[in-house]
């Protein structure tokens, strides 16, 4: 008898154990919401708190899982590797995307690195595509899960943000067009959403608010939120009525405006998380500082003032149309500033010290012809990497090996170069730390001969290219928040740096699906259920 009842009260205890796991699980969120904001820095939520409303990013850092810092472990970081890493939960070597632009062997010149001639622009002049993605995205898996039934839509101040985030499955790809200002998209995507072409037509969006528009501080007394900060807080920026006006507006709050406003009436439109298939919205927005602004400026942090109020409204009609415990949230940041943005003159210079992309170009040139014969041994310094001559050194039958290791040698002897690699020790040399961060951001499609680390505090200068931008040499570190939100999620403080490629499984986890195909990181142990 004590042995049958034993057995009845395990039994209930392991249904009862059962049920409440059941009751537990959350569901399969009907929406993601994918918020890349470039250049985001955590420093600066923590710095403009006071002047946050409650229904933006204090929200999201008080009932999220808020990871203190995301690690993107390659050189050359730029939103369009970071974004693609975030995407497809790996590094450049296996999603193929090293930058915004690459430099193209065959043709000797810069382009878009998803230029593709075979695909127009809508709305734009630009012919681009996302095939020059190597591995699956988020987006590309959830359409496969759901035998294309989900909706997905990007929108982004560029086309290469806009792109990666929809990927090569995505319904559409939308940017703003720095010419006109409209929304752009590629006939890679067939089908141009309606209300956003209606939009176009009807000449009544931001393309025609950003004409001439002028913008000034939300907050006149903001200055108080900014150390070191010295004079006006007040400041005027018209965006003209030129080629440049869209370009200035893709850098200033408005276009933040823009891109939620537009997503939320394709959201709303289209009824997206309001059907069985899963639906996912990527939006990338912009935290980065306005050209010509001092580096700690009003500028600065009007956008985050704004930032903070778009996002309060998109969570707020998320919430009213969807829900929120049927959403799932994401915002992290690009993972890098830049300071070039910021032209302000100061004369509190440490010191003056210049690296010389032409000089080096040159003399490197004339060391391979005293060495190898009076020919052009080298094509380009382009984004902190030497291209040599790949014809040239096949066609004179020389160890492409022997040829790199030459010159790699003679460029480490100039001032201001810390260190070089050549391609062949990032692709087949001893394993070490070093080689192992310069060969996640390698690609042999697109990456250069020689990689050139140049001494922090330099400046890089080409004086006879007149649309080269001088870059500083900075390896400051820049904090980047993770914030999952929504989904019925507990709120969560994890101070730890966490990795760009975690992100991607832990989102396909959630929902369920796959993780992108060149992912090799488990999902985050805090969404883990």
């Amino acid at each position: 008898m004590i042995k049958i009842l034993t057995t009845l009260v395990a039994a209930t205890i392991t249904v009862s154990s059962v049920q409440a796991q059941a009751n537990t699980v959350r569901e399969t969120p009907k929406l993601v919401v994918g918020i890349t904001i470039d250049q985001l820095n955590g420093n600066y939520l923590d710095l403009f708190q006071g002047l946050f409303t409650e229904r933006g990013f204090k929200r999201l850092l008080n009932e999220g899982i808020v990871y203190q810092n995301v690690e993107f472990d390659f050189p050359g970081l730029d939103d369009a590797s970071a974004i693609a890493t975030i995407y497809t939960g790996t590094t450049p070597y296996y999603h193929g995307i090293v930058s915004n632009e690459k430099y193209e062997h065959k043709d000797k010149k810069i382009v878009s690195t998803f230029a593709d001639n075979n695909y127009l622009g809508n709305y734009c002049q630009d012919k681009v595509s996302p095939l020059a993605l190597r591995a699956t995205t988020l987006t590309d898996e959830l359409k496969q899960a759901t035998s294309g039934t989900s909706d997905v839509f990007s929108f982004a101040p560029s086309s290469e943000q806009a792109l990666i985030s929809a990927g090569r499955l995505g319904d559409c790809a939308f940017w703003v067009d720095s010419y006109s200002g409209q929304w752009a998209s590629s006939t890679y995507y067939p089908n141009f959403y309606w209300v956003v072409d209606q939009m176009n037509r009807s000449h009544s969006g931001y393309e025609t608010k950003a004409w001439g528009y002028n913008w000034t501080p939300l907050q006149n007394n903001a200055n108080k939120s900014i150390p070191y900060f010295q004079g006006s807080a007040y400041f005027q920026h018209n965006f003209g009525t030129d080629k440049e006006t869209y370009k200035l507006f893709k850098k200033a709050p408005l276009v933040n405006e823009s891109i939620c406003n537009m997503a939320l009436k394709v959201m709303a439109k289209s009824e997206m998380g309001q059907r069985t298939s899963p639906d996912f919205l990527s939006l990338t927005l912009y935290a980065g500082n306005y050209p010509g602004a001092p580096e700690y400026s009003s500028e600065l942090q009007d956008i985050y003032v704004r930032l903070d109020k778009e996002i309060g409204s998109l969570l707020d009609n998320i919430d009213k149309t969807i829900g929120l415990a049927n959403t799932l949230i994401f915002v992290t940041s690009t993972g890098y500033y830049n300071p070039n943005e910021s032209n302000s003159s100061n004369s509190l210079v440490l010191k003056d010290d210049i690296f010389y992309v032409n000089r080096c170009e040159a003399l490197l040139n004339m060391f391979l012809m005293a060495t190898y014969g009076q020919e052009q041994w080298v094509d380009r310094y382009y984004n902190g990497q030497i291209y040599l001559n790949r014809e040239l050194i096949e066609r004179k039958n020389l160890p492409l090996k022997e040829v790199q290791k030459k010159a790699a040698e003679f460029v480490s002897e100039f001032t201001g170069v810390q260190n070089v690699y050549t391609a062949y020790q990032i692709k087949l040399g001893e394993w070490n730390p070093v080689m192992e961060f310069y060969k996640n951001g390698f690609t042999k499609d697109t990456s250069g001969d020689l990689f050139v680390e140049i001494q922090p505090g330099f400046k890089v200068v080409n004086e006879k290219n007149a649309d080269f931008n001088t870059k500083q040499i900075s390896n400051n570190a820049v904090i980047s928040p993770l914030i999952f939100f929504g989904n019925r999620l507990k709120p969560e403080k994890v101070r730890r740096t966490v990795k760009a490629t975690e992100i991607a499984p832990t989102i396909a986890h959630v929902m369920r699906i796959r993780p992108p195909n060149a992912a090799k990181d488990q999902p985050l142990a805090e969404l883990f259920y």
